[in-house]
């Protein structure tokens, strides 16, 4: 059994300055080292071309300001408000429109021209305020080099800002300074380091200066101190490696600019919409146009004729309703705790597959508590917040009565440098996050370190060291005699006992009962727990070296504990077919444990993938790749191989989200189809980097998102059929009656005015109502579904062909059969256009729907509509300067009865239609209406 471990090894800041000052070696040039954590770190000196104890001198730094710049990251420019303007000006439909505003101006259609340019100017202000708060995580990154550091320099020590930091510098430090470049270790005193937010690792990282092994991942290279982290825990020094963007920070924010924005998937089915819609309108335009020149007509008549085709094609209202539907879905969002950055960020969550989260901070607290004791009097578990139960096979324990149990929890209050805040104000703990809970599980049980200190003052202190392992303190007793308290690493401390503490007192301790135990630890690392041991000791002197001789108390076992509502939002995402992948820096079995805790794995599971196994999608064979996407759990995993997980997701088809709070995960919140940030914990780089910002903190709210998500796109699905079978049926009817040669039913600024007014409102108050009670059941889109589907431009087809129809036999029963002038024949058909493109509403519930109450009819935005639309036509009409430059006169009775009658054609064909696909498709009718939102 080894033995030299047991013997104290405590580096004292004033060793750490004497073995400096051992290293004279100088160099006028620093070498670059390719693995400077695999090197001794007095090799790292002399590479460095610097001076253990003196540092650099002035000479020296004004070189290395020149070669290598300012110890900052690159500076982008930022985002100006006019790109953001330019910004709103890329989408096809608002490119259409704008074409069709010229093409109005040009031929002398001036109201035309400028109603179209009304359009276009709300719907660019709706988008220019919004995207205005976008993303700037390049600005953020750079906020994290404004600090100081303690410099050595010509053998003093002064303070200097960050930014002036060069390679070869040598920068002490002590628990609580931010490190603000990359350093290799050249000496440490009880040195820890918070690498969460580049790592992911929950838990501080010990340092110190042994060299580690070549190809060490960053989160285990213990030999090194990185930008960005802190240092939580004991004082050292350490030579300046890389500063500004060559830092590992650096990279990331390097992996940041180069991930990039991508288009939404709603963004590209909206282009892909408009693409068509260019050729559409061409083609119908032209084919009008030269038929009907070739057939004698005027020439002027047929450009104006070609001008009201293509207003009639463009739907001028769905840019202004998108964008509306968009920022009221934000709105509801905004309520549910989660914050979007952009508009078109909200439909995105409803179509994710793959939502990638990060383990710390998302799916546990971020805070370790005390779980569990192993006692040779059996095992206890501990509920240490409001309650402070300590339990025994599912039983209330008084730990009082429980003698070894006392003895665990004061060794571990004794043996503790951290200091505990009060109920009232917990932010007042201060020290080691273990040592923290340790404190609270000793207090859960009424056991105060100031209360047991004065019982047992406090004689000598052993801090814990990298090399032993254990940390001891040493107490006075009532007695005369003195009691050792020492925690540390199980393997450590068992090799330093030779007894155990039974209820019977102390027992030698054998080789079996130390396998025993050594069992023990590995059976709680397995459940995801960071284990410690106890030991005690009681001596005449207190000079002894504490690591001998020692008393095996128990084990600790400690967890960062699941977030309590994290289990059942994962469920639901399973429920709606998303499958949620664990990607942390934290150890595989640590992240194992949690990922059985919240349901990502089942509980028999044992797979996990180590970060050192994941490379580029093109580097990796069809059965890894298999292996990659089936994998719910990958653990030590640095940025760039997010990235790469990112990627192999994407590109099997998949949307995927990421959420995450670290510098860590801002390059993989940029790459994914939307980011999502932690806004309690998350640093300001992964929330300026994201998409969205959930303020709770609670994956809960990703599902309360997604549910959004997906209802928004289910509505802007729903008033995109809907427009679309009012603006085509409108390209029918103008492009049939100027093929036959009949007057022309509806005039431009009459096409105009419905697809501005009468169009928008009842098409918005689809666009915001409710989703489907159900949707949370339903299996994620295909990525690359479009809006409309070839059954959706089947059914608009239909529905044109029954309003051109039912309008065109209203315009011959008007001229024919009531003897109307073309001018009030016209306004007929025109009325019987708008009020059968409101009806037409009551056709978008779902096939499944019942005919009265569903979600359209129990929509109070619904009615709402077609009442203020209603009231606008009867204004359009009855107001002379209105009417007039719609070119409208008063039907009378017999044309309104005739505009009452025709213009409900449409609905009863509609819900006739809904009748034939219910029994063609055998859906159940349901009583609900709840998926009404469909428009199928």
């Amino acid at each position: 059994m080894r033995r030299d471990g047991c013997r104290q090894t405590m580096v004292s800041s004033d060793l750490i300055h004497a073995r400096m000052t051992e290293q004279p070696a100088k160099h006028a040039t620093p070498q670059r080292l390719a693995q400077p954590w695999a090197q001794s770190w007095e090799a790292v000196i002399v590479a460095a071309g610097s001076d253990a104890s003196r540092g650099l001198n002035a000479s020296q730094v004004a070189q290395r300001k020149a070669q290598f710049g300012p110890n900052r990251l690159r500076q982008h420019p930022r985002r100006s408000a006019m790109s953001v303007l330019v910004a709103q000006f890329r989408s096809l439909i608002v490119i259409l429109l704008l074409v069709a505003a010229a093409v109005g101006f040009a031929f002398g259609e001036t109201l035309a021209g400028w109603a179209v340019l009304v359009v276009i100017l709300v719907n660019t202000a709706i988008g220019f305020f919004t995207e205005l708060r976008a993303v700037r995580s390049m600005e953020a990154l750079t906020a994290l080099g404004n600090v100081t550091a303690r410099v050595r320099r010509a053998g003093q020590v002064r303070e200097l800002p960050a930014i002036e930091l060069v390679p070869g510098d040598i920068v002490v430090f002590e628990g609580g300074d931010m490190i603000t470049a990359d350093l290799r270790v050249i000496g440490a005193s009880r040195l820890q380091a918070n690498e969460s937010t580049l790592t992911g690792e929950s838990l501080p990282v010990v340092k110190d200066t042994a060299a580690a092994a070549p190809g060490t991942t960053l989160a285990e290279r213990s030999s090194m101190l990185y930008k960005g982290t802190a240092v939580t825990r004991g004082a050292g020094a350490g030579v300046v490696v890389a500063t500004g963007m060559e830092t590992e920070l650096g990279k990331i924010s390097e992996l940041v600019a180069q991930a990039g924005e991508e288009a939404t998937p709603l963004e590209r089915r909206l282009d892909q919409l408009g693409h068509r819609l260019i050729w559409v309108t061409l083609a119908v335009t032209a084919l009008v146009t030269i038929t009907g020149t070739a057939a004698g007509k005027d020439l002027m008549v047929m450009i104006q004729t070609g001008l009201a085709l293509a207003v009639a094609a463009v739907p001028e209202g769905l840019p202004v309703v998108a964008t509306i539907a968009l920022a009221r879905g934000m709105q509801r969002m905004a309520r549910r705790n989660a914050l979007i950055n952009r508009l078109s960020s909200v439909e995105t969550l409803g179509a994710t597959r793959v939502i990638c989260t990060d383990k710390t901070g998302t799916l546990t607290v971020n805070r370790l508590s005390v779980v569990s004791i192993e006692l040779e009097s059996g095992p206890v578990q501990i509920e240490t917040g409001d309650s402070g139960r300590f339990l025994r096979a599912g039983l209330p324990l008084e730990p009082q009565a429980e003698p070894l149990l006392r003895t665990a929890l004061e060794t571990s209050v004794l043996c503790n440098d951290a200091t505990l805040g009060d109920r009232d104000d917990p932010t007042a703990s201060a020290g080691d996050p273990l040592e923290i809970a340790l404190l609270e599980a000793g207090a859960a049980a009424g056991i105060r370190r100031s209360e047991l200190l004065s019982a047992y003052p406090e004689v000598r202190e052993e801090a814990f060291d990298a090399d032993v392992r254990m940390m001891a303190t040493t107490h006075r007793l009532a007695s005369g005699g003195f009691r050792t308290a020492v925690k540390g690493a199980p393997e450590e401390v068992l090799e330093c006992s030779t007894g155990l503490l039974t209820p019977t007192g102390i027992e030698p301790l054998d080789a079996k009962r130390r396998s025993d135990w050594l069992r023990r630890n590995e059976a709680l690392a397995a459940d995801g727990q960071r284990v410690i041991a106890l030991a005690t000791r009681e001596t005449g002197s207190p000079d002894m070296s504490p690591y001998e001789d020692l008393a095996l108390v128990g084990l600790v076992g400690l967890e960062d504990p699941a977030r309590p509502d994290a289990r059942d939002a994962i469920t639901q995402c399973r429920r709606a077919g998303i499958e949620v992948v664990m990607v942390t820096g934290d150890q595989p079995v640590t992240a194992l444990g949690i990922a059985r805790d919240v349901g990502i794995v089942d509980a028999g599971s044992e797979d996990v993938i180590h970060g050192a196994r994941i490379r580029p999608p093109h580097l990796l064979s069809r059965d890894e790749r298999e292996r990659m996407l089936r994998a719910r759990v990958f653990a030590r995993v640095s940025p760039r191989q997010k990235l790469d997980l990112i990627e192999l997701h994407q590109k099997a088809g998949h949307i995927v989200a990421m959420t995450g709070d670290g510098v860590n995960d801002a390059p993989a919140l940029e790459a994914a189809d939307i980011g999502v940030a932690m806004g309690l914990r998350g640093t300001q780089v992964a929330r300026e980097a994201a998409d969205m910002v959930l303020q709770d903190d609670a994956f809960a709210t990703i599902v309360h998102a997604v549910r959004e998500g997906r209802g928004i796109f289910a509505n802007i699905r729903t008033f995109v059929l809907y427009l679309m079978s009012c603006n085509v049926s409108e390209v029918m009817l103008v492009g049939l009656a100027a093929l036959l040669g009949t007057t022309l039913p509806i005039l431009p600024l009459q096409i105009l005015f419905l697809n501005l007014v009468t169009d928008v409102f009842p098409a918005l108050a689809l666009g915001v109502g409710p989703g489907e009670a159900d949707i949370m059941e339903q299996a994620p889109r295909d990525p690359d579904e479009p809006i409309l589907g070839r059954e959706r431009w089947l059914r608009i087809a239909v529905y044109g062909a029954v309003f051109t129809a039912s309008v065109l036999g209203a315009l011959l029963l008007a001229e024919r059969w009531l003897g109307m002038d073309q001018s009030r024949a016209v306004t007929v058909s025109f009325l019987t256009l708008a009020f059968a493109q409101l009806w037409h509403v009551f056709n978008m519930r779902a096939d499944s729907a019942h005919l009265l109450r569903n979600a359209v009819t129990r929509n109070p935005l619904v009615w709402a509509a077609l009442a203020l639309c209603t009231a606008l036509l009867l204004l359009a009409l009855y107001v002379p300067p209105l009417s007039m430059v719609l070119g409208l006169e008063a039907p009378g009775p017999a044309g309104w009865a005739l505009v009452g009658g025709m213009s409900l054609v449409p609905l009863v064909c509609g819900q006739v239609m809904k009748t034939l696909a219910r029994s063609r498709n055998h859906l159940p009718h349901s009583q609900s209406g709840s998926s009404a939102l469909t428009g199928q």
